[in-house]
């Protein structure tokens, strides 16, 4: 890694979990630079402008997210187990190195849905992909007889989003942790009842 790479790197990390907790529009240029101690010239040295750097958060930030799902996912064999790690990544956060300030996609895509049209397909693409895994794992549930053939996997990814996310949402804006546990529940729940 080239010293340039490395003081991108350096600037992405430092600044993700601001850009994740205050959003594009709360992050100023003097966040950034308080955060790596360097000047306004060597962050527009290695960033064209304040957009590259969130842009380059987001990612890392989604990368960071989705490393705590694969890892925990690697652990179990069938798909409805892999499915029943959302509710127990999520039910459990504190215990796992989510971002700070949370997920990034929520966090994102209700900052970005209006204003920042780069961020907004960034937080679409994911949404997108978080989406085809859900898929994939569901067939994978069909191939192995966990779940029947009839059922509507692209309803019950995108419902499993919902659930999380909407959860999420609903548990943070009103501080109640129970609410995260009933979401939790009816995530499971869903999860379980597939046949």
């Amino acid at each position: 890694m080239t010293k340039s790479e490395q003081t991108k790197a350096f600037i992405i990390e430092k600044t993700a979990p601001i850009f994740n907790s205050k959003g594009y529009t709360g992050t100023a240029i003097s966040d950034i630079t308080d955060a790596t101690n360097l000047t306004k010239g060597s962050i527009y040295g290695n960033f064209a402008n304040k957009d590259e750097v969130a842009l380059a958060a987001f990612d890392y930030n989604l990368r960071k997210m989705n490393d705590v799902f694969l890892r925990e996912m690697a652990k179990y064999g069938s798909a409805k187990d892999k499915l029943l790690v959302y509710g127990k990544v999520y039910a459990d956060l504190d215990s796992h190195p989510f971002p700070a300030g949370g997920c990034p996609i929520l966090n994102t895509g209700i900052e970005s849905d209006d204003t920042h049209p780069e961020l907004r397909a960034k937080v679409a693409a994911a949404i997108n992909s978080w989406k085809n895994k859900l898929v994939s794992i569901l067939e994978e549930g069909i191939k192995n007889k966990e779940f029947s053939k009839n059922i509507n996997i692209e309803q019950i990814a995108i419902t499993m989003i919902a659930i999380i996310e909407g959860g999420i949402l609903i548990a943070r804006t009103t501080k109640k942790a129970s609410y995260r546990a009933l979401i939790v529940q009816s995530l499971e729940q869903l999860i379980n009842q597939l046949k």
